[in-house]
Parts: structure tokens; C-alpha cells; sequence
């Protein structure tokens, strides 16, 4: 129910995923009648719809509340029951538009985190020329400790590892500068623990690394790294305007967009932020994505299919292995 669209998106977005994963089943939490009356409309060339089922639920937390308000209050919301079905084993993951203040705080008192973590972080996969790179925390701890940030780097770690294949993913600590000398204490004690340990750390790394393709995972507390993705969006959203009035000035311009449309529409689809929505909440006992509030249908099914990524690749469990391990290994040291 949350999200800027509501059922209007979140339906159509299942019964695609639905189409596209076989073995998928979804549980839709929230208003029956307002689901359901989006399920008429919704196209299902197979069984689809027959792999959907609805579970009601009287409240939805607004975008506006606050994370307090919505934990106290809205225990009865699509949200929070979402949630609940997680904890309960009848649901492998959660998957929400949402407050993300909200679905934090219920994730964390609901699922709890894993042992060795203090706090989930928010990490989303971003665009870059050569590989995508995973970025965290993206908003879900706006101040956190150097072991905190350590914490974030493990889990990082093992999400690469697990999505994209990759045995020893390179890790990277994002800073003012590339050179050790620069940065808050904060950053420099984390990249002391990072250096003595088992991770494939590679030092500090800038903002535009982001997209430069330089490290599989590059790690910041979440205030930071808002501010990034935002920027980011911010960026992608004032090219798209330049482009698209550069295109429309005149009649040779017009005719120009044309020409170049194969070169823009494979632009277009690199970079499209659709295609990287489904930011993984890392550090609880199950899994829960959080989708973009803007997200449209589109967008939402690649939230869906990150969470069935995580749910195959078992994620939560990797990432208390690993933990575990390097924990052992740092107190035997």
C-alpha cells in the first residue's frame, strides 16, 4: 500500500514477476478490495494470478510518518504484516515501496539482525562503464562507528559474492581523497580494521569511483551515502532534461533524434535507475528489499527479483557465516 502508487503499481509489478520466475508465489498485504480490484486488471497469460494470494490488513503507514508512530501504532499495516509473515517462515522475503524510516525500525524489531551486527544497512547496486558496483549504507544509519562500517564492508562483501559471482570482491571505503592521509578518524580507524582483515580491501576511493567500476563495494555510513544516491538521481534526471531539449529545438535537431535513436535507446537502457531499483536491508535474519517510492511497475518487478536472487543465493545465512568466521579469526589474533 505504500510507495507513491500504491496497488496500482505493486499489482501489475507481481503479476509480471509471476510471469518471468516459475517458482515465485506472492502474498499481497494490505486493503483486499483495493488489490483486488487492481487483479481485474492486471494481465496473466498463465497461472500467474492462481500463484497470488491476498492477506488484509485494516491500516497502511503514510510516507510522512514517523518511524516511533508507525512501529507503536500500525501493527495492523501492510507493512508491519509483511514483516510479520517473514518472521513466521511464510515468506522467504519482503519486498516494499514504502517509509523507509518505517520498514527499517519494524525489520529490525520484527527480524532482528544477525549476531555481530548492530544495525542493517541499506545497500543498492549502482551503474558504472565498466561493472556495476554495490553502495551502502544508503540512508538506513546516519552516523555510525568504524566497527559499524566494518560490519557494512562484510555484508557487502558477501552480497557481491553472492550476485554477482565473484570470489573475492573488491572492497573500497569512500572518502575526500584517495590518499590515506585524508578523511575523519572515523574512516581512518575503519580502514585500519579493514586492512587487517581478510576482505579484499583496496583503500579509499572518491565519489566518482562509484561509476568508474574500481571496487566491487564501496562502503560509507548513511548519510553520506543518501546524499550520493541522490546527487546521483539528481544528475541522471537533469541529463535526460538537456538531452531531451537539445533534441526538440528544431526541425534538424528532431531529425537527429531520429537518427540517433538505436544509440539512445541503448543509453538509455544501461542507465535507466529501473533496472538497479531493490535495495537489499543487510544484516537481519530474513530478507527484505526496499523499492524506490517513485517506483513504477517496471521497477518494482526488478525489486521482486533482487529479493528472489537473495532468497536462492540464501544471503542472510552467508552473511552470519562469514561474520562468524572473522570474528573467530580476529579474536584469536
Amino acid at each position: 500500500m505504500g510507495g507513491d502508487f500504491g496497488p496500482s503499481v505493486v499489482v501489475p509489478a507481481c503479476v509480471h514477476a509471476l510471469s518471468r520466475h516459475p517458482e515465485l508465489r506472492v502474498i499481497l498485504t494490505g486493503n483486499e478490495r483495493a488489490i483486488k480490484e487492481k487483479l481485474l486488471g492486471a494481465d496473466g497469460r498463465g497461472n500467474e494470478q492462481q500463484r497470488l494470494s491476498v492477506v488484509h490488513t485494516a491500516q497502511q503507514v503514510e510516507m510522512h510518518e514517523l518511524p516511533s508512530s508507525a512501529l507503536r501504532n500500525k501493527k495492523d499495516s501492510s507493512m508491519r504484516v509483511a514483516v510479520d509473515l517473514v518472521k513466521k517462515g511464510s515468506a522467504d522475503a519482503c519486498v516494499s515501496a514504502g517509509n523507509t524510516g518505517a520498514l527499517v525500525a519494524m525489520a529490525k524489531f520484527v527480524l532482528k539482525t544477525l549476531p555481530g551486527i548492530d544495525r542493517p544497512a541499506i545497500c543498492n547496486a549502482m551503474p558504472g562503464m565498466e561493472k556495476h558496483c554495490h553502495l551502502l549504507d544508503l540512508g538506513a544509519n546516519v552516523n555510525s562507528s568504524p566497527e559499524q562500517l566494518f560490519q557494512f564492508a562484510v555484508m557487502g562483501s558477501v552480497l557481491a559474492s553472492a550476485l554477482d559471482n565473484r570470489d573475492r570482491p573488491s572492497v573500497a571505503l569512500l572518502n575526500i581523497g584517495e590518499e590515506g592521509i585524508k578523511g575523519n578518524e572515523k574512516v581512518k580507524q575503519t580502514s585500519a580494521m579493514l586492512s587487517a582483515s581478510e576482505l579484499n580491501y583496496v583503500g579509499f576511493v572518491e565519489g566518482d569511483a562509484i561509476y568508474q567500476g574500481k571496487a566491487d563495494v564501496i562502503v560509507c555510513d548513511g548519510f553520506v551515502g543518501n546524499v550520493a544516491l541522490k546527487a546521483s538521481e539528481g544528475v541522471a534526471r537533469m541529463l535526460a532534461f538537456f538531452a531531451k531539449e537539445a533534441y526538440s529545438r528544431s526541425l534538424f535537431t528532431r531529425a537527429v533524434a531520429l537518427l540517433s535513436k538505436p544509440i539512445l535507446v541503448q543509453l538509455k537502457r544501461r542507465a535507466d535507475p529501473r533496472h538497479y531499483n531493490g535495495a537489499s536491508l543487510l544484516g537481519l535474519r530474513g530478507i527484505v528489499v526496499k523499492s524506490h517510492g517513485s517506483a513504477d511497475w517496471l521497477s518494482f518487478s526488478n525489486a521482486i527479483a533482487e529479493a528472489v536472487k537473495e532468497v536462492k543465493k540464501d544471503v542472510p545465512s552467508r552473511i552470519s557465516q562469514r561474520l562468524e568466521a572473522i570474528l573467530l579469526k580476529r579474536a584469536a589474533v
